[in-house]
């Protein structure tokens, strides 16, 4: 049975736009940071600002929204994928707000409204990955641990930002109580052997092509199209599409050649059996069984890596999901919310007399 109750499909949009959005306009404290540097990760700062949304979940309490459970449970920082945008993910805001946890959304540089180093509003490009990695790192532990004060914080990271989510797990042990890694961008699905790819973009990357969109991608199109989707809930799919018309920073589409080199380099560094034996936070990967953009091996290849170097983590395979499994019909989406819900809320604490010991300090 699911946890909270979902949105009708077929009265989606009009739920979104009449009774999701205001809510959470309601409880949403927009606010910038400075794109960061990490001595540790060898990133020196760099100029523009990145943009994030938090919403409260004291403040979304005194809606007295029904089926709100109004116990606090802590924060929870969400890392996107790539091309994504907070205003995506305002469904699961809503069922996390529900659920008694804040929210805390920061927008990728060359995402949203974040800093971005190409013109075209269709390119992604990054200079380094450890960029990604040091602005995440950064952001919770100011933004994300302010909002879960001396409650849990918790990571949920989805696709690209899984990729990071899995990255920063590994460096920064007691950073997060838990991470829920969904369909995780461990290695991407580039249409040719990765060898090959790596090949291709380093010979781009040499002759100064770098922030050139890659071969056979296109801009942004307003035209709605379902493909890779086909499964997928048409209504979720359609509100997603109409929230980039409206606005020009979420029309991000199409990857350059330097984006690809940097997401074939994060894999390597995050499938080093090295890495995967320092993960000491507890993880829950949630893998699409019809994935289409990132791979499924690569992913059992770093959950195998992490539980032989010792660490804590499970999957839950969703056979018939597309890649973004929250954008599935509810039949899909109920047991999906269902999958992280009960895995955050289950403490992973040992109770001594009046005191708690988490599964690891924070600091």
């Amino acid at each position: 049975m699911t946890s909270v109750t979902l949105i009708d499909e077929t009265r989606y949009g009009g739920v979104m736009d009449d009774t999701v959005l205001p809510a959470l306009a309601a409880c949403r404290e927009e606010g910038w940071m400075d794109s960061a540097g990490n001595e540790g990760l060898g990133i020196a700062p760099v100029p523009g600002r990145l943009h994030y949304e938090c919403y409260d979940a004291t403040a979304f309490d005194g809606l007295n929204v029904e089926g709100a459970v109004g116990r606090y449970r802590g924060a929870i920082v969400i890392a996107h994928g790539f091309t994504e945008f907070a205003r995506e993910y305002s469904e699961l805001i809503w069922y996390f707000l529900l659920s008694g946890y804040s929210v805390c959304v920061l927008e990728h540089r060359g995402h949203g409204y974040s800093a971005r180093d190409v013109d075209n509003p269709s390119l992604v490009w990054i200079d380094d990955w450890r960029r990604y990695v040091a602005d995440l790192v950064r952001f919770s532990e100011t933004v994300g641990q302010h909002y879960a004060g001396s409650h849990p914080l918790f990571l949920f990271a989805h696709s690209m930002g899984g990729g990071m989510g899995a990255a920063v797990i590994e460096r920064f042990l007691t950073l997060f109580d838990k991470a829920v890694l969904s369909s995780p961008m461990i290695a991407p699905v580039t249409g040719t052997p990765l060898w090959m790819t790596r090949l291709v973009v380093g010979a781009a990357q040499m002759v100064g092509l770098g922030r050139h969109r890659v071969h056979g991608h296109g801009d942004f199109s307003p035209e709605f199209d379902v493909t890779g989707y086909e499964e997928a809930c048409e209504q979720r799919v359609r509100w997603y599409h109409e929230q980039r018309l409206g606005d020009v920073h979420y029309q991000t589409y199409s990857p350059t050649y330097g984006w690809v080199h940097e997401a074939l380099a994060m894999s390597r560094a995050t499938l080093r059996q090295s890495a995967c034996d320092c993960v000491e936070t507890p993880t829950l990967l949630l893998q699409a069984g019809r994935d289409a953009w990132v791979r499924n091996e690569a992913q059992n290849r770093f959950v195998r890596q992490v539980k032989l170097g010792g660490g804590d983590i499970d999957v839950v395979r969703f056979g018939q999901s597309v890649h973004e499994i929250f954008s599935m019909p509810n039949s899909v989406l109920g047991p999906y919310l269902d999958a992280v819900l009960s895995f955050l809320d289950t403490p992973s604490v040992e109770i001594i007399g009046t005191e708690e010991w988490r599964h690891s300090s924070r600091r």
